[in-house]
């Protein structure tokens, strides 16, 4: 039998890339992803792929406009940013930079406590890297 070796993330990112095997290694190398499974499709595709990055998992996949998904690059606007929590937002800054990431507003700290900035990967992809978790706000649910 199989050892399970799921995450404790209950939410798992699947997003579309024109060109996803050098999206994969770009994420892996300039926002610190972890490469656990590839699978190649036909003519240099990606049918699936799984990235790690703490306790949580992206899945990147190539581009199939017959099925509706495509890369942000496709599009007229954005439907989303990606909020990654990092416990060291000034070194992760220093590293997407490094790598050529595209910073669309620089790291500094948030009215509500936290410290972050915001990137662009290389296909149009919006990420926030900052040290906050949702939840300290929540009001406690009633009865």
């Amino acid at each position: 039998m199989a050892t399970n070796h799921s995450t404790p993330s209950d939410i798992h990112p699947s997003l579309t890339y024109n060109d996803a095997p050098a999206a994969i290694d770009w994420l892996c190398n300039a926002f610190g992803f972890t490469k656990r499974l590839v699978v190649p499709g036909r003519d240099g595709r990606i049918d699936h792929s799984e990235l790690s990055l703490g306790t949580g998992v992206i899945m990147v996949s190539s581009a199939a406009p017959e099925a509706g998904r495509v890369s942000p690059r496709d599009l007229m606007g954005r439907a989303h940013a990606l909020s990654v929590c990092v416990p060291d937002p000034d070194a992760h800054h220093s590293r997407a930079a490094a790598a050529g990431a595209h910073i669309v507003r620089p790291l500094q700290d948030e009215e509500y406590g936290a410290r972050g900035y915001l990137a662009e990967d290389l296909e149009g992809h919006q990420w926030y890297f900052g040290n906050y978790r949702p939840g300290a706000y929540w009001e406690h649910e009633q009865a």
